[in-house]
């Protein structure tokens, strides 16, 4: 695969790796008094907190001749890193023998590509949370420094939904939702041509958040590079510049853009679970060297992860994972503000219905068509393909795709793990591939045919 024309620009190195935690406890707590989880030794100025796991737990089952217990993830404080929070703070990682697993906030996605360039030895990270298709950027050197190739490897899918698209409250009443009808086209046309075009943000360039808001308004029949502007804005800052007025849209992760439609600030134009119902998300990515090095480390991380995950899932424990993840170490946000997507409750705004469904809640380990951490192969062609569509990648990648993905997608690995956490074998996908999959314009996705699905699509680079 060849590399892209176009450089990103590069942000300079911020190490967001805090010190180690002296200890963990199981936490419970509730919604009106949240815990402070993950207290930090020793952190500097600038540091942000991190939290290592280093409880003993009961009903261990510790693998034998573990490589090392310890290892660096890196995450960003939206819902998608609940999974590795939580396996960190109850004690999932330690069952497994990995009692050091330190959980670093990064302050955003830049910082995280970073610090997993320098790793953990560097005082970086060895892997954590990402968005698709960065292990595989990453991986080829796409938007490293000096463009270092790090091969990275894709482990598990943390989650389904839990994302949407926020529009700024100016915009009320012009018909702004998920399917946009002819006058509501015309209206965001008609902004770039009056030399205010519709500003919208994602969190970091060629990634999933771009592909979401990409995906609206293609499917709109708006193109998103010659009708409307698309910027980067970290995810922290996407409400104040809502509030200055500086942006029109933006697509993030939980909890930011419900605080959109508390506030006033806006209102809600589309999730992204209407979009693409139980569409894959974030993933939890590694450096290869780390798992290579490591592989019953990595197998036992994963078994950890995923009861994490099947823990989440369960409605009962909503309350703790608000009460636990809400803290000031991690997303450091009121609980009311997690309480309702975490229950699937969204006021949208605008005079749309409201959203009263636990199945469009950002869901860990299983949604309405199966398993959400098993990385499905089949999802990483899609977001390949999109990289295509949108000329980020060159056309060569679907010609290649079968040889990339099987570079950095380790499904094998998840699979041995789920073993190891007692999955049912009902429960372990028999295929790589998810099947068809179907978006809200009536588009299919069929992974056995990628450049059909690239044909089909009227709004391309390509």
């Amino acid at each position: 695969m060849t590399k892209f024309s176009e450089q990103f620009s590069r942000r300079k190195f911020i190490v967001t790796a805090g010190a180690s935690a002296l200890g963990s406890i199981l936490l419970k707590g509730c919604l009106g008094n949240p815990p402070e989880p993950g207290a930090t030794a020793g952190a500097g100025a600038g540091t942000a907190p991190a939290a290592t796991s280093v409880m003993a737990v009961a009903n261990e089952k510790r693998v034998e001749g573990i490589e090392s217990t310890k290892i660096t993830l890196g995450y960003i404080p939206i819902v998608e890193a609940a999974p590795l929070i939580i396996a960190q703070e109850k004690g999932f990682f330690a069952k497994y023998g990995m009692t050091e697993v330190t959980v670093a906030k990064q302050a955003n996605w830049g910082s995280a590509r970073d610090n997993v360039e320098i790793g953990s030895a560097g005082g970086g990270i060895d892997g954590g949370q990402w968005q698709m298709p960065m292990p595989y950027q990453i991986s080829k050197g796409l938007i490293t420094k000096n463009s270092v190739q790090i091969p990275m490897y894709v482990l598990a899918q943390l989650n389904t939904q839990g994302n949407g698209i926020a529009l700024a409250g100016k915009h009320k009443g012009k018909g702004l939702g998920l399917k946009l009808d002819q006058a509501a086209q015309d209206y965001i046309k008609g902004l770039k041509q009056a030399g205010t075009p519709f500003k919208a943000a994602y969190t970091f360039p060629k990634a999933n958040q771009d592909f979401w808001i990409r995906y609206w308004l293609a499917a709109n029949g708006i193109n998103p590079d010659t009708e409307a502007e698309l910027l980067t804005v970290p995810s922290a800052q996407t409400v104040a510049n809502m509030k200055t007025g500086s942006m029109d849209g933006f697509s993030t992760g939980d909890p930011w853009p419900l605080r959109i439609v508390t506030e006033d600030i806006g209102f809600m134009s589309a999730l992204t679970g209407q979009i693409w119902k139980d569409h894959p998300e974030e993933y939890l990515a590694i450096r290869g060297d780390w798992v290579d090095k490591h592989p019953k480390a990595t197998e036992a991380l994963l078994a950890g992860l995923i009861e994490a995950q099947q823990w989440c899932d369960k409605p009962e424990n909503r309350p703790e994972l608000i009460a636990i993840t809400s803290g000031r170490n991690f997303f450091d946000v009121p609980p009311a503000i997690l309480t309702p997507p975490y229950q699937g409750k969204y006021m949208m705004g605008d005079g749309q219905p409201e959203i009263d469904d636990f199945k469009m809640s950002p869901l860990y380990w299983k949604d309405g068509i199966g398993n959400v951490s098993y990385p499905y192969k089949s999802h990483d062609l899609w977001f390949l393909t999109e990289s295509v569509r949108w000329g980020f990648l060159p056309t060569t990648t679907l010609a290649d795709s079968k040889t990339i993905i099987d570079k950095v997608n380790r499904e094998d690995l998840w699979k041995a793990a789920a073993k190891l956490a007692g999955v049912a074998d009902a429960d372990i996908p028999k295929s790589t591939s998810r099947g068809v999959e179907k978006f809200f314009d009536g588009t299919e996705f069929n992974p056995a045919q990628p450049e059909a699905y690239l044909k089909s699509l009227a709004i391309k680079k390509v």
